[in-house]
């Protein structure tokens, strides 16, 4: 933790008041905590609203597609307000669509209260890298990005077992009670302990201010080679977050808690990438944390193919080569992100806004396509087209982070 020592402590030079590192966790962990918390309900779920399971997966798909919209607009209203105000108001945001939640007699309303959820909680989640780049350069921030998303990954990685134990006592309801609570002291911590660090706004705001912040990132091919390669790697985990709660009970055969337990492999993955990230990344380089987290899924998806060819069905069958994604994922991703909003440091929130919108946005996509390829019309209780899709975003996240490898003269900040 030398490293992290070191980079705080430079990062309080200026007599500033700095936002404490678990305040940061706290507002970047909500988003992620709410998307896998109810995962081990979403099978009950078809049964309690007697719908159908592409139906409930629009709990899921349309609240990364809220989060992916959102973010667009979220980074640049930050660069010229502050992220201290979008932060606070996103929490509050959040606790009313937790409460929807929680009273919905249909699923319409449910997939209505996910919305609003999305829209709130996603706040702390893009503007969580922005703070850290107002706070170190590039290199650096790759580092302190590792350390927040391993801290955050925490509450991920025991939100499916608490969500699947809730579950099994009291019903899917059991898991929203949770996100409320945690909503409300997520909003406190914010309202007290999170100080602002955009000492530099942006001028101009409206519609003409956004379409000019993004013009200007639209210009840097290094951007949308970071950006990519981040979108790309994280649709593998989204595509396997569309088919494997199905997958795991359809297939498999687990129980809602087994599977909260199994989900556990995939984030203590994604915590040790991104451990190493941040322990790593300042002294090699972001273009090689990038070049070995893309590579990585590789071997997981050529393992999930291999198992389940052999038939070897059994619950590690899925989830070990989930744990290399998880791997994967956190040792690239903090530094693709610190790339693309290095491009622009004076607009550090539209960069974060728009690569957090494209991870989401296709995210959506691969979880939904996945989730309707399993479907009763089409090819239920089997995993071959969650392998599909995965494949085809591991091999575009290899061309995309080739491609930041090649423009990286364009402009380390």
């Amino acid at each position: 933790m030398g490293a992290m020592t070191e980079a705080t402590a430079s990062a309080t030079d200026t007599g500033r008041p700095r936002p404490s590192l678990a305040v940061l966790i706290a507002v970047s962990t909500i988003n992620p905590l709410s998307m896998n918390m109810y995962l081990p309900s979403l099978a009950g779920m078809v049964a309690a609203f007697a719908t159908t399971t592409a139906k409930i997966q629009l709990t899921m798909s349309l609240y990364l597609a809220a989060v992916g919209v959102a973010q667009i607009f979220l980074g640049p209203i930050s660069d010229r307000y502050g992220r201290r105000p979008v932060i606070v108001w996103g929490m509050a945001v959040f606790i009313l669509g937790s409460l929807i939640c929680l009273v919905a007699p249909s699923v319409e309303i449910l997939i209505l209260g996910r919305i609003v959820q999305a829209l709130g909680g996603c706040t702390g989640l893009v503007l969580g890298r922005a703070i850290v780049r107002d706070l170190y350069d590039r290199d650096q921030a790759a580092s302190m990005i590792g350390y927040v998303t391993m801290g955050m990954a925490v509450g991920p990685m025991l939100g499916p077992a608490v969500g699947g134990a809730l579950d099994q006592s009291f019903g899917w309801r059991g898991g929203f009670y949770l996100m409320l609570v945690l909503g409300m002291l997520v909003f406190a911590a914010a309202w007290y302990n999170l100080h602002e660090t955009n000492h530099s706004r942006t001028s101009g705001g409206g519609l003409g201010g956004l379409v000019r912040n993004y013009r200007q990132l639209a210009h840097s091919r290094q951007f949308w080679a970071f950006a990519s390669t981040a979108m790309f790697t994280s649709s593998v985990y989204f595509a396997f977050l569309g088919g494997a709660p199905f997958i795991a009970v359809d297939v498999l055969g687990m129980e809602p808690w087994t599977i909260g337990l199994y989900f556990m492999l995939v984030a203590l993955g994604y915590i040790t990438g991104n451990g190493l990230s941040g322990r790593y990344a300042a002294r090699i380089g972001i273009m090689k944390m990038v070049g070995v987290g893309s590579a990585v899924p590789l071997v997981a998806v050529v393992a999930l193919t291999v198992l389940f060819g052999a038939g070897v069905s059994h619950p590690l069958s899925l989830f070990l080569p989930m744990f290399l994604v998880g791997l994967g994922n956190g040792i690239s991703l903090p530094s693709a992100l610190s790339g693309a909003v290095s491009v622009r440091p004076d607009l550090a929130g539209a960069a974060s806004g728009l690569a957090g919108s494209m991870q989401i946005g296709l995210g959506a996509v691969s979880s939904t396509l996945v989730a309707w390829m399993l479907s009763q019309s089409m090819w239920p209780a089997t995993v071959w087209p969650m392998v599909l899709v995965m494949s085809v975003c591991v091999v575009l996240t290899l061309v995309s982070a080739f491609a930041a490898y090649l423009l990286e003269d364009e402009g380390a900040a």
